[in-house]
C-alpha cells in the first residue's frame, strides 16, 4: 500500500493526522533535511507522496530538488501556518512549463 506523509511545524501538521496522513513534526530545517531523508528511502511499503512545509524547505532546496528526477516520492511544497513563501507556487509553474513547454499560469 502507498503511503502518504507530511513534514512541517507542530502546529501546520496537527490537522493532516486527522486526515490519517503520517504527520512528521518537526522543530527546523535541519530536522526536516532527516526526516525528509528517512522517510523518502526506498521499502516496501513507500512514500509515494510527501507534502513539506515551505519555510522549512527553502533552507533545503538541495536536499529537495534530489527528488525531482524520480518517479516517488513526490515531494509537494505547502504553506505553512503563516501562509505560503511562493516556492509552491514557483514549483508548480516549472512543472507545467516543463509538461507544456510554455508558462500557461
Amino acid at each position: 500500500m502507498y503511503k502518504i506523509a507530511v513534514i512541517g511545524g507542530p502546529d501546520s501538521v496537527a490537522g493532516f493526522r486527522a486526515l490519517g496522513l503520517d504527520a512528521y513534526p518537526v522543530q527546523d530545517a535541519q530536522e526536516a533535511r532527516r526526516t525528509l531523508r528517512e522517510i523518502a528511502r526506498p521499502t516496501d511499503d513507500p512514500y509515494v507522496i510527501i507534502y513539506l512545509e515551505e519555510t522549512l524547505a527553502e533552507p533545503i532546496l538541495d536536499e529537495v530538488r534530489k527528488y525531482d528526477a524520480q518517479p516517488t516520492p513526490a515531494i509537494i511544497l505547502i504553506p505553512g501556518r503563516d501562509g505560503p513563501v511562493g516556492l509552491g507556487q514557483e514549483a508548480l509553474r516549472q512543472a507545467v512549463e516543463k509538461a507544456v513547454g510554455t508558462n500557461i499560469l
